[in-house]
């Protein structure tokens, strides 16, 4: 069942301009999923991509380290209304995942996060190329924790942050706009903080 979320303090005029309409700041990183932490074996971890269900390319969690680093630094916007402002991550781009499967492009427009916990997203691959999205290993200078997702998270920082999938094992390329995990409980199939698309009766 989709829920409405809490509410926290209001913002300043310094900050104010920085939050999506309906958003509060917060100077924590709260902890929100589906389930219990999956217990996960970095010897046996391992990231695919995927074209419907044919396998494409993957990496084991030593292969993954020796691909291409990038960092990100920005906001965050979870659906529950809370913000956390000047986050710092470090991953692998989706472009450089895509470049080491030997891709020039994605084969379809639109793609699954698959997650260790059996959780998936949709998101458009417009918004996970072109620099504008990661697999995460890091968070503020250190390997992301369990519980925000580690060992390794999509991170999409312009969309909410159930797009963002934790303890994510692959992309699944999809040829239609499939509903994941929280979509099909009534969540948009998109997503934009900044038009406030939370549910799926939101415009």
């Amino acid at each position: 069942m989709a829920t409405r979320g809490f509410t926290g303090r209001r913002p300043g005029a310094a900050t104010a301009n920085r939050l999506p309409p309906g958003q509060y700041l917060t100077e924590d990183f709260p902890v929100l999923a589906k389930g219990p932490t999956p217990r996960i074996d970095i010897a046996r971890w391992r990231f695919e991509l995927f074209d419907g269900p044919r396998p494409l390319a993957g990496w084991s969690w030593h292969e993954f380290q020796q691909l291409p680093r990038t960092r990100w630094q920005g906001d965050i916007h979870c659906v529950t209304k809370w913000s956390k402002f000047d986050t710092l991550w470090e991953g692998v781009s989706i472009d450089d995942l895509l470049a080491a499967a030997g891709l020039a492009v994605a084969p379809t427009p639109w793609a699954l996060a698959l997650g260790f916990d059996d959780y998936d997203t949709n998101v458009p691959m417009a918004d996970l190329a072109s620099g504008r999205a990661m697999v995460a290993t890091h968070f503020d200078g250190r390997p992301l924790e369990p519980v925000h997702g580690g060992p390794a998270r999509l991170l999409v920082p312009h969309l909410y942050f159930w797009k963002s999938a934790k303890w994510i094992r692959g992309l699944r390329f999809t040829q239609r706009d499939e509903a994941g995990f929280w979509e099909l409980r009534g969540y948009h199939m998109y997503g934009d903080p900044w038009k406030q698309q939370r549910f799926s009766d939101d415009p």
